[in-house]
C-alpha cells in the first residue's frame, strides 16, 4: 500500500461488473479532475490467443486443465512488482491485451495479441487496475498486499454463467458447448484463484438476480439490474456512514452489520456515494504525502 501513490483494483472474472465499476470511477475522476493512471489485467496474461489454444490442447492432451483464472496462464509475480513499483514512485511499464479487432486495428495488429510495453504516463494521481487478480495470492506472491482499496464484483455464480454463456455465444461467436466446456475446465482455477480474492476485499458488490436462474444453460436473457439485489459487503473500512446511505438509496436495507442490500438499478448511484468519499480520503492523504 502507499499514501502517496495508491492503487484502487477491482476484481472480478470476466462479465462480473467490472467494466459498469470502470465507468463509475470514470466519471468521478473526470468530476474530482483526478489524473488516473489506468491498467487492464489481461496485460499479464502468459500467452496470446493463439498461444493459449495451444496450451489449453496441451493440456487437454495430458489430462490437466488450463485456464485464464490460473498462475499457468498469468504472470502474478509481474503483476505484483508493477503495484509495488507504482506504490514507490508512480512509474510501471503496462501493454494492452487486444480482445477484438476494432481494439486491434490502431495498432496494425491481429485480436489477441499484445501492443508493445510502455511506460505509464508521469504525475497521476491513482492507478486504477481491472481484471481477475486484483487481489491474488498465490504463495509468496501477494499482488493484495500493494492494493489500497480492493473491490470485488460477484455475481452470484449462476447469474455469471448466464452472462458468460449469452455474451460468448452472441458476442464472441462461440458455441454453447464450447463455453460449457470453458466453464468446466476452468472451474479449479475459479475456486483456487478468484473466489479467495473476495475474503481479501474492502467491499464486494454482488448482484443476486429475483428471477429464476436455476438453470444458467438454458437462459434465453440476462435478468437484468431491475430484476436483482446488490448486496454490498464493508470490511475493515471506518466511518461507513450506513444511516445516510439508508436514508439516500430508496429500498435499501441492512442484512447484516456490515452489509447493505440496494436494489438492482440503484448500483451506480450506491457505488458513487460509496466510493466518492473513500475516493477524496485517498487523494487528500496522497496531497498531504
Amino acid at each position: 500500500m502507499s499514501v502517496k501513490h495508491p492503487i484502487i483494483a477491482v476484481t472480478g472474472s470476466s462479465g462480473a461488473g467490472t467494466t459498469t465499476t470502470s465507468e463509475a470511477f470514470r466519471k468521478m475522476f473526470n468530476m474530482m479532475d483526478i489524473n488516473a493512471a489506468w491498467l487492464e489485467g489481461d496485460s499479464f496474461h502468459r500467452f496470446t490467443r493463439p498461444e493459449m489454444d495451444c496450451e489449453i490442447r496441451k493440456a487437454k492432451e495430458q489430462g490437466r486443465h488450463i485456464s485464464y483464472f490460473g498462475a499457468e496462464a498469468n504472470d502474478f509475480e509481474q503483476l505484483a512488482h508493477f503495484f509495488k513499483q507504482y506504490s514507490q514512485d508512480g512509474s510501471g511499464k503496462f501493454r494492452r491485451y487486444l480482445h477484438t479487432f476494432d481494439e486491434a486495428v490502431p495498432y496494425n495488429q491481429m485480436p489477441g495479441t499484445f501492443t508493445p510495453w510502455q511506460q505509464l504516463a508521469e504525475n497521476t494521481d491513482v492507478l486504477f487496475y481491472e481484471g481477475l487478480h486484483g487481489g491474488v495470492v498465490d504463495g509468496d506472491i501477494d499482488v493484495a498486499q500493494h492494493v489500497d482499496l480492493l473491490i470485488g464484483m460477484v455475481p452470484i455464480v449462476n447469474l455469471e454463467w448466464i452472462q458468460k454463456i449469452i455474451r460468448d455465444t452472441r458476442d464472441r461467436g462461440h458455441s454453447r458447448e464450447a463455453v460449457m466446456e470453458s466453464i468446466v475446465r476452468s472451474m479449479d482455477d475459479y475456486l483456487n484463484y478468484i473466489t479467495p480474492q473476495f475474503s481479501r476485499t474492502h467491499i464486494n458488490f454482488q448482484r443476486v438476480p429475483t428471477v429464476d436462474t436455476s438453470n444458467p444453460v438454458s437462459a434465453k436473457g440476462i435478468p437484468s439490474l431491475d430484476e436483482s439485489f446488490v448486496v454490498i459487503r464493508f470490511r475493515g473500512l471506518k466511518n461507513v456512514d450506513f444511516p445516510y446511505l439508508l436514508s439516500m438509496i430508496q429500498g435499501s436495507f441492512m442484512s447484516r452489520h456490515n452489509t447493505l442490500v440496494v436494489p438492482g438499478g440503484k448500483m451506480s448511484f450506491a457505488m458513487e456515494l460509496i466510493m466518492r468519499p473513500l475516493l477524496e480520503q485517498l487523494i487528500e492523504n496522497g496531497k498531504i504525502a
